[in-house]
């Protein structure tokens, strides 16, 4: 565990309240709709207490909406958004809030007629927006270190303690969390929604789950010393997370 940046914990009330099952997971308390973070409990690795953020307003109004052409790539045109818009902050409660933003729009119930899995609800997509809002608070530097890392890089194994989900149903669910990367108009969703965390979602495993997570990553990271990073500790803090399954 290294935990060399410093942060207090901190809170933050979003619109909706969370499954209170996410008391399990060590460092993170709920009460209501307000989530409180103790750094020191919650992260396996912490070495950089600021994110880059645009304003997801601005994101709706000002991204969602553009196309990409023959001569500008979707990728592009999200890496001058974050360019131009783009802020660091250390507000590791806004950081929560933004991510709320992004999720609950990128798993919204208008999907699901889509997504050629029948057995996913509402309910299933709540637990996507849940899960990954804590993941924005990972982090991957431009040189592709990984300086954060929270239970919930670990995304089925984060899920299987709070939603006590069987293999099966996890990894449903996450085929459907890797559709943001393999269905194409998802993807271009999600490409444009996360230029409001500063960068783009990656992730070190293929379409079935094989427990390797991701973060979103700066536009220009090193991916090669991303994966290398990403294999050195996956073993290690990935048991950590199974072991929530005893707490209460």
């Amino acid at each position: 565990m290294t935990l060399s940046a410093q942060l207090d914990a901190f809170a933050v009330e979003l619109p909706v309240a969370f499954d209170s099952r996410w008391n399990r997971i060590p460092g993170i308390t709920l009460d209501g709709a307000t989530i409180t973070v103790d750094p020191e409990k919650y992260f396996f690795r912490f070495e950089n207490s600021t994110w880059l953020l645009c304003d997801w307003n601005l994101v709706a109004s000002q991204l969602l909406g553009i196309e990409e052409s023959a001569e500008t790539a979707v990728e592009q045109l999200a890496l001058e958004f974050v360019q131009e818009h783009g802020y660091s902050t250390s507000d590791a409660g806004r950081v929560l809030a933004t991510a709320w933003e992004v999720y609950s729009y990128l798993f919204r119930e208008e999907h699901l007629p889509t997504l050629g899995l029948p057995q996913i609800t509402a309910d299933h997509l709540r637990m996507l927006s849940e899960a990954a809002t804590f993941m924005a608070l990972n982090k991957v530097e431009l040189d592709g270190h990984i300086s954060n890392v929270g239970p919930c890089w670990f995304f089925p194994a984060a899920t299987s303690v709070v939603y006590e989900l069987d293999e099966e149903e996890g990894g449903m669910l996450d085929e459907v969390y890797h559709g943001t990367w393999f269905n194409e108009y998802r993807r271009i969703e999600s490409i444009k929604a996360h230029a409001a965390l500063g960068g783009r979602l990656v992730h070190g495993c293929q379409s079935v789950p094989n427990q390797s997570g991701g973060a979103c990553v700066p536009y220009g990271a090193s991916m090669q010393t991303f994966r290398t990073e990403l294999t050195s500790f996956r073993e290690e803090w990935l048991a950590k997370v199974y072991a929530c399954r005893t707490a209460s």
